[in-house]
């Protein structure tokens, strides 16, 4: 049962911060070479004085925005929307996008009736 246990914590993404100040994210995969902050160093073990690279706020001005790739809002609305309340941001982003595209050229081609 351990070794299944240390298999979840090895596989377990960190989560990410976000600056609410200026919008930076902390990523832990990518760590801070500002701060010589090495890959893979959670959030929660930064030092105390550690500051935002951008706007140098401090470390108490970060939300926790959760891993990378996770889908966004309350956990208990993701079962709603016809599944599209469990697509991850970047999801979102190319079926707006996208639909936008299709709509803009399905207008170009009405030009092509006569």
């Amino acid at each position: 049962m351990s070794e299944q246990s240390e298999q979840a914590v090895e596989t377990q993404e960190l989560d990410r911060y976000e600056c609410r100040a200026c919008g930076y994210v902390y990523e832990p995969e990518k760590g801070d070479d500002k701060y010589d902050i090495l890959p893979g160093t959670p959030f929660a073990e930064l030092p105390l004085n550690w500051r935002c690279p951008v706007c140098t706020a401090k470390k108490q001005a970060f939300a926790n925005i959760g891993p990378a790739g996770q889908a966004s809002g309350f956990r208990d609305n993701l079962g709603y929307g016809l599944g599209v309340n469990q697509l991850t941001p970047a999801q979102k982003n190319l079926l707006i996008f996208g639909a936008l595209g299709l709509a803009f050229l399905f207008f170009l081609s009405l030009y092509g009736l006569q």
